[in-house]
């Protein structure tokens, strides 16, 4: 047997979902038909297996479990019919199919007869209609399976439906017994119940000298009830501040990420509002909204463990080892967060970041449905970040080209409706730009809204963008001021014009993602 013909096993499509691999064997004496039908299978995510006989094809059935069999009609010592009425025989629940050159009706009737074969294909084939028998053949098998297994459960279901009736029945007697037993205990009752009236006389006296008791003890429980009500008041102001810590807890790890050398003070903070801004424009829960921005925050916590001299290094100058060392921080981050139960749908987004629709991302090779469309918002997100900030590239992008940057990955790193969402959330970022003053300290007033977040030099969030200035806050901002012996400035809100606040929205808060592209 030709060594390059012999019996192999060819892995499916990386990208391919291991739950949707079937296994399909071809048998043929004529290896440019094995090669052309494998280049034909191998893209479609089928575990092809090859044998030049049906000698060799019933060596391989006894050592992998198949789904389906195409045979040739002509070989020799064995020929179609003979190999497919020994694999009907020995394995019946394999899918037969037939493919000949010949017209020979007798072969046909043969391999319908003795294989019991589901299709017939004759050379040469149509691609598409060979594709659509074998899909249609695993279809038909499949369910073949689920009718076997449906049935088992019917038949055990009635056996406990049986059981049940059993029981029902055994039932229905007791209670006709209880039943007349209740009939000879009502004509005692009624006996009783005379005597029962003089004993309700005497116990109404009682009780009467009870519900006065009862009503003091009513003012009691009013007094408990809300004392009760005041601790849930307080039980749920604990519980909002342990959310409003858990949220502050991210915002202040986020920004103890950048304090290595190499980051862009405030980069994870953009990335999460730009992705928050994408994901609330896409319409999608509050939950997914959450999740997603708690990525954006914590997308790059996988690079903690980098060295310094590759943090400092733009993606596109880095050598192939580093790179390969790169490519793990999506993974590093997963591991760290996975423990967290509130995380673990971010520490997903997060390990998918890098993935593609078309299957060409790391570290798992996603495409289309598989690929989180939160993954997706963080990858265009980061990048557009990266891209202003010259941290992907050696040179940096104005926020046009870096927009067509993100747009020439349409179709094969972000899905269509992504795309749409980004060009959006863009379109309000620009007229945001212009709708915000710069301030200093002592122009603030109580009430000015912040269109910008107040970042420290390592990028924390002092203060978040849509915060609302009181007078202690300013008297505090003077104060501190005044320590450093600095002026401050501030990007406020501009007031809204009287004569448009009945006809027109009012603007979307201001975002760091904002700040950026202005």
């Amino acid at each position: 047997m030709n060594e390059e013909l012999a019996p192999v096993l060819e892995p499916a499509a990386a990208t391919a979902p291991a739950a949707a691999l079937a296994t399909i064997l071809f048998v043929d004496d004529e290896p440019s038909i094995l090669s052309a039908l494998r280049r034909l299978f191998r893209p479609q995510g089928y575990k092809v297996l090859m044998a030049e006989g049906g000698e060799a094809g019933l060596a391989l059935l006894e050592l992998e479990q198949v789904d389906l069999v195409i045979s040739d009609m002509r070989m020799p010592e064995m020929d179609g019919v003979q190999f497919l009425e020994q694999v009907r025989q020995r394995w019946p629940g394999i899918v037969r199919v037939m493919l000949t050159g010949y017209a020979d009706i007798s072969s046909t009737i043969g391999a319908i007869n003795r294989g019991e074969i589901h299709r017939y294909i004759a050379k040469p084939w149509d691609d598409q209609d060979i594709l659509l028998s074998v899909s249609d053949g695993l279809t038909r098998r499949r369910l073949e399976r689920e009718n076997q297994r449906l049935a088992l459960l019917t038949q055990e279901q009635n056996l406990q439906l049986q059981v049940v009736n059993g029981q029902l029945n055994e039932a229905n007697t007791q209670l006709q017994d209880v039943n007349a037993q209740l009939q000879g205990a009502n004509q005692q009752l009624h006996g009783v119940n005379e005597e029962l009236e003089l004993r309700v006389k005497a116990r109404t006296q009682e009780l009467e000298s009870v519900n006065g008791q009862l009503a003091d003890a009513n003012v009691q429980l009013g007094t408990a009830n809300a004392q009760m009500e005041k601790a849930n008041q307080q039980l749920n102001a604990a519980n909002l501040q342990l959310e409003e810590n858990f949220a502050l807890s991210i915002s202040v790890f986020a920004g103890l990420l950048e304090l290595r050398d190499g980051s862009v003070a405030g980069h994870g903070h953009r990335v999460a509002t730009l992705a928050r801004r994408m994901a609330e424009q896409m319409d999608l829960s509050a939950i997914e909204v959450t999740d997603i921005y708690n990525a954006g925050l914590l997308h790059e916590v996988g690079k903690i463990g980098l060295p310094d001299h590759l943090l400092q290094k733009t993606v596109s100058l880095m050598t192939g080892d580093e790179f390969e060392q790169y490519k793990l921080h999506p993974q590093h981050a997963q591991a760290a967060l996975m423990p967290l139960g509130r995380l673990r749908q971010t520490a997903v987004i997060i390990r998918a970041q890098h993935e593609r629709v078309d299957g060409k991302g790391f570290p798992d090779g996603l495409q289309g449905l598989e690929l989180p469309l939160g993954a997706q918002i963080i990858q265009v997100a980061a990048t557009y970040e990266a891209l202003i900030s010259g941290r992907l590239a050696e040179k940096v992008y104005s926020t046009e080209d870096a927009a067509a940057a993100i747009r020439e990955g349409l179709g094969t790193r972000q899905e269509a409706a992504v795309q749409e969402a980004f060009d959006l959330v863009l379109e309000q970022i620009v007229a945001e730009a212009g709708a915000d003053i710069e301030v200093l300290s002592a122009e603030l007033k109580s009430g000015m809204v912040l269109s910008r977040p107040v970042l420290s030099p390592h990028g924390n969030v002092l203060l978040p963008a849509a915060f609302h200035f009181t007078s202690p806050v300013i008297k505090q901002v003077l104060d501190f001021e005044q320590r450093l012996g600095q002026p401050f400035s501030f990007f406020v809100k501009k007031p809204q014009d009287p004569k448009s606040a009945g006809t027109s929205k009012k603007p979307a808060p201001a975002t760091p993602a904002a700040s950026a592209a202005a």
